[in-house]
């Protein structure tokens, strides 16, 4: 009997045809072309340019072969959007997620005011990274920037080297106040959810087994947020090593490219010197290097998805 079931279901689907809602391949073709269309071909079609130089003159792409790729580490302007890339990276993520875990646990703690606070810390996050980059550079700009004017005020800056110009030494911390900013509230809201998930019977267990504030934030919360945590690290990683919308608007990638990251440089040697060979070798370099930082992270931390 249970045979006979099974080739009448095989029968009826044969009788059916393609177009039938037990196919699963007809509902899996929309979702194939999408990702054949926005991301398997782009991906080959830059791997190909990156093997190619444009020759602007005759208007065609002459085949070089691993040429771009070994003046990609020979390129000191690349090897330098490198470092400041990691820099920026490293820079941002510890911080966002270093404030955005005091300001989950504070607002946990249900403070006055606590609904309204929560609503206000999603704005940055709703503000467009063009937007945010433009507030920050009239707030940092060296003459009449209010950011600018009280670190005069207390002596942390001078008029001679301000926060955005002058010789750049400070110009990637003028970067990191606005992506802190903006995406810290991130770190916050996905803290606040693994908080509110944690169950009320294990912090009362604690409160009575005699722990303090501390313990129960050492031994308690943070080690039932470890899964929270680390996705969250996972995704702001991937996104950090794509910014571009800051240093374009707020400082060009420069003064003398210690702000130049290296989507800025990619963008640089694609659409303003037209090197686009040079510049896919370029793009396909952060791809490789963001999947490598992402899988050395999901090994190193046994990162579940």
């Amino acid at each position: 009997m249970p045979s006979a079931s099974l080739a009448s279901t095989s029968t009826a689907r044969r009788q059916g045809g393609f177009f039938t809602s037990n196919n699963p391949w007809l509902w899996l073709i929309p979702a194939i072309v999408f990702l054949l269309a926005y991301s398997i071909f782009p991906l080959i079609f830059n791997i190909v340019i990156s093997l190619h130089e444009w020759r602007r003159r005759e208007k065609f792409f002459r085949f070089v072969g691993g040429e771009n790729w070994i003046e990609l580490f020979q390129d000191t302007r690349f090897l330098n959007s490198l470092g400041i890339t990691l820099q920026y990276v490293a820079a941002a993520l510890i911080i966002q997620l270093f404030l955005g875990l005091i300001i989950a646990l504070l607002l946990d703690a249900q403070p006055w005011g606590v609904g309204i606070m929560q609503a206000l810390i999603i704005l940055p996050m709703v503000t467009a990274p063009a937007v945010a980059g433009m507030l920050f550079r009239l707030l940092t700009h060296s003459e009449f920037g209010v950011i600018s004017k009280l670190l005069y005020n207390i002596g942390l800056l001078t008029p001679d080297e301000p926060l955005i110009g002058g010789r750049g030494t400070y110009a990637l911390v003028g970067l990191l106040i606005v992506e802190i900013w903006q995406w810290t509230p991130f770190f916050v809201l996905i803290i606040l959810a693994g908080l509110k998930g944690i169950p009320p019977e294990v912090i009362e267990a604690s409160q009575v087994d005699g722990a303090n504030n501390w313990q129960r934030i050492t031994r308690i919360k943070l080690p039932l947020l470890r899964t929270v945590l680390t996705v969250a690290i996972l995704f702001r990683l991937v996104d950090l090593y794509k910014v571009f919308d800051y240093v374009q608007i707020i400082t060009s990638g420069g003064p003398a490219s210690r702000t130049e990251t290296l989507s800025y440089y990619n963008y640089a040697n694609t659409f303003q010197t037209v090197n686009w060979g040079y510049g896919a070798a370029i793009g396909v370099f952060i791809m490789l290097l963001v999947w490598v930082s992402a899988f050395a992270y999901i090994r190193i931390f046994r990162v579940k998805l």
